[in-house]
């Protein structure tokens, strides 16, 4: 699934803090909010969200391959901290934001351009006042693990 072509940006800071994370995420799902620039880069989109989920979709291609001839490593990072971090986010009231502040990625099968749509689902397992942990799997249209992750985030005022 690409995004090029589509509704890309990022709100002023007043329009984000006047809006709870889920109802932001729901905004960008909907299409009446931009997608971030960085799902144009890799051609990946937000498709579903509630209350501590997040669940990215993309077709991976030769464009993301690494000199071994296998989609980078970085590309699963990449949709892995999107939907853990977004996870979070869904559960943020208004005036509240985030950032990651570590994750750990496992690699456990090859991701190729013939691999066809992944879906990276995270889902948060702890939201406080000043940090947040969520959890992240990739799978591909089958079902099969192809990575998964955790990660911790700060929560701060906007």
């Amino acid at each position: 699934m690409t995004v090029s072509g589509s509704n890309v940006g990022v709100p002023p800071l007043e329009t984000i803090k006047g809006m709870s994370g889920l109802e932001y995420m729901r905004g960008i799902v909907e299409g009446r909010l931009p997608a971030p620039p960085i799902s144009a880069t890799l051609g990946f989109a937000v498709t579903e969200v509630d209350a501590g989920l997040a669940v990215f979709t993309m077709t991976p291609g030769f464009r993301h391959y690494n000199p071994l001839g296998t989609v980078h490593g970085g590309v699963a990072a990449t949709l892995l901290d999107s939907c853990m971090g977004c996870a979070v986010h869904t559960r943020l009231e208004a005036g509240i934001g985030y950032t990651t502040l570590e994750f750990k990625v496992n690699l456990v099968r090859p991701i190729t351009d013939t691999t066809g749509l992944i879906r990276a689902e995270g889902r948060t397992l702890h939201v406080g006042r000043r940090s947040a942990t969520a959890e992240g799997r990739i799978v591909d249209a089958n079902g099969a693990l192809l990575a998964h992750g955790t990660t911790t985030c700060l929560v701060f005022p906007l």
